[in-house]
């Protein structure tokens, strides 16, 4: 049975297929926008993930706190440094983040789970 990270991987894989088959130009190059705007630059991998992660929150978008929740945790980032940057978006964005915190803690603990049934 899928957990909650294979279900949001798989739904978000088919929908960019199906949406990148539609060869639109305006939304093939925000797609690669964003895909290379995370590379390893003048800042890490891991910080601009994190930085996302805060993005996300703020924003209250749980799609993309999965998407960076999940890079964050195949980065190395911490559980300690996971809380720590979702502090910082809790207290930037409100307490109208905290249901948005309670989802990301929930999916980081399926992350986590994962991890040790592997």
């Amino acid at each position: 049975m899928p957990n909650q990270v294979e279900e949001f991987n798989a739904y978000r894989q088919k929908m960019n297929d199906k949406i990148l088959s539609e060869d639109h130009k305006i939304i093939k190059r925000i797609f690669n926008l964003d895909t290379n705007s995370y590379k390893s630059g003048h800042l890490d991998v891991k910080t601009k993930e994190l930085l996302g992660l805060v993005s996300s929150a703020v924003l209250r978008c749980d799609d993309c706190i999965k998407y960076h929740l999940e890079t964050c945790f195949n980065e190395g980032v911490t559980k300690e440094e996971m809380m720590e940057t979702l502090s910082i978006a809790t207290l930037v964005g409100g307490t109208i983040v905290i249901p948005h915190l309670r989802r990301a803690y929930e999916f980081w603990e399926e992350l986590e789970l994962m991890k040790k049934n592997n």
